[in-house]
């Protein structure tokens, strides 16, 4: 989630003018970028515990973490209300972002990058520079899609404003949201539209490809110290979490879907959390944006709408794919490193070249809304042997892999953006190609190490994951 920053304070005065602030994303082709975002959570070495934000008689918190990672790198400090809640980190690939999730989880958000040559050298670097920090104050960091041990109870909270809001707020509209912010991580990648009609294209494409991406890096199997049923509890989280601002809307597979639509949806259909002002967070939580732009909120008067609030408002609607200037691809669990890259590639592969985007829209003609909602909700059980119906022909998501990383792969060749030492970017869906010949997902594979190597041992995934 998002640091508190430098708001956009022009006055909103129409919803065409929130359509064409989104529309500013559009981009010519050649100035597409990739951005990522990981996640991934910390441990102290001793106990296996997540590290509290502070504490007096221990360097192995996150505040130390963060301090000494913007001390060895020229970082600088990202406060809330004179807490230090995250930074601003330079790179050879260029300047990227170090935030925290509501219990401690770390974040990268990544340059915007032309191939994945460099986001992958940016992932090692970043790496690199967390574990040599982490080691030094004793604690590890895992890329998992839900925390592996530890109770809800057990999680520490950050001192964000949004984060305290969010956590009065959560309990009101599902039964997992606590468990959404304080025990999963994600990896997302974000991607670049260059007109509207591209936009919605792509949008459908990974809207109904998303059920088969979560299944490909499934990577939570575990909670609480034992097997949970799932592949991806992280994925199960999120269907009771908020039903008004999270999974697959149904006007995005509307063929006339665009950024009024949308628009308009973020103002009457997904509640507010809050607005901030002069270093503070004003709580607004369940109220309609709408209201608020018009100025009928008694809790907000004397503040008008904004567009830095309206950016805010869209970073809280919590869907498969998000739209802001730009797509996030939001359905996969944390995972390795490779596993990361794969799912950078697969979504560039696919979405980055005209005739691979084409073939994905053939491959996915027939996908409903009613039957994409059928499929999301069996793959966090069922993984890749969900089905989902396409062409009126029900098939498991396993039989569509190889289909896709194969237009993937077609479109990152088009692509033909080489690295110094003349690979392409195709080596990144390495890992997914393998999964297409038969080899298990990250989940499957540790349970297959619960079973028959760790003698019911969770804890040993730690070691086994650590970056």
């Amino acid at each position: 989630m998002s640091n508190p920053g430098e708001a956009d304070q022009t006055p909103i005065t129409s919803v065409r003018q929130l359509a064409d602030y989104i529309a500013e994303g559009c981009k010519s082709p050649s100035d597409f970028r990739i951005g990522t975002e990981h996640e991934k959570f910390g441990f102290r070495l001793a106990d296996l515990q997540a590290p509290p934000y502070a504490a007096p008689d221990s360097d192995a918190t996150v505040l130390a973490l963060l301090r000494l990672l913007r001390d060895r790198h020229d970082g600088a400090s990202i406060d809330d209300a004179g807490q230090m809640i995250g930074l601003r980190m330079p790179m050879p690939t260029g300047p990227t972002s170090i935030s925290l999730e509501p219990a401690g989880q770390l974040e990268l958000s990544g340059a915007p990058l032309e191939t994945l040559h460099e986001t992958d050298a940016e992932l090692r670097t970043h790496l690199e520079q967390v574990h040599d920090a982490a080691t030094q104050l004793q604690l590890g960091y895992a890329p998992l899609g839900f925390h592996p041990l530890a109770r809800r109870d057990d999680m520490p909270w950050m001192p964000k404003g949004r984060y305290a809001i969010m956590r009065r707020y959560m309990p009101k509209v599902g039964g997992l949201g606590l468990d959404m912010m304080t025990r999963t991580c994600t990896v997302q990648v974000n991607l670049d539209y260059s007109s509207e009609r591209d936009m919605a294209r792509k949008l459908r494409v990974s809207l109904a490809l998303q059920p088969l991406a979560t299944a490909l890096f499934a990577n939570s199997p575990f909670t609480e110290g034992r097997p949970n049923g799932y592949l991806s509890y992280r994925a199960e989280v999120w269907t009771d979490t908020d039903p008004h601002r999270s999974g697959i809307p149904r006007l995005m597979l509307d063929p006339g879907f665009g950024f009024v639509r949308y628009v308009e949806w973020l103002l009457d259909a997904v509640p507010m959390y809050f607005i901030y002002r002069d270093g503070r967070y004003i709580d607004l939580a369940g109220a309609s944006f709408r209201a608020f732009m018009d100025g009928r909120l008694p809790q907000a008067e004397g503040h008008a709408a904004t567009l830095g609030d309206f950016a805010d408002h869209m970073t809280t609607a919590f869907t498969d794919v998000r739209l802001k200037k730009f797509l996030e691809m939001r359905g996969a669990d944390a995972g390795s490193p490779a596993m990361m890259l794969a799912q950078s590639a697969l979504w560039v592969g696919l979405l980055y070249d005209d005739a691979a985007l084409a073939a994905a829209e053939s491959l996915i003609a027939g996908v409903t809304w009613e039957n994409l909602l059928i499929a999301r909700a069996a793959v966090p059980r069922q993984g890749l042997e969900a089905k989902l119906i396409v062409t009126k022909a029900e098939l498991p998501l396993r039989s569509l892999v190889a289909d896709v990383v194969a237009i993937a792969r077609d479109g990152l060749r088009a692509r033909a953006k080489q690295a110094p030492e003349g690979v392409d970017e195709t080596t990144y869906l390495r890992p997914l190609e393998e999964i297409a010949d038969g080899a298990p997902t990250q989940a499957e594979r540790w349970l297959d190490r619960y079973h028959n190597v760790w003698g019911g041992d969770v804890q040993r995934i730690f070691s086994e994951t650590t970056v």
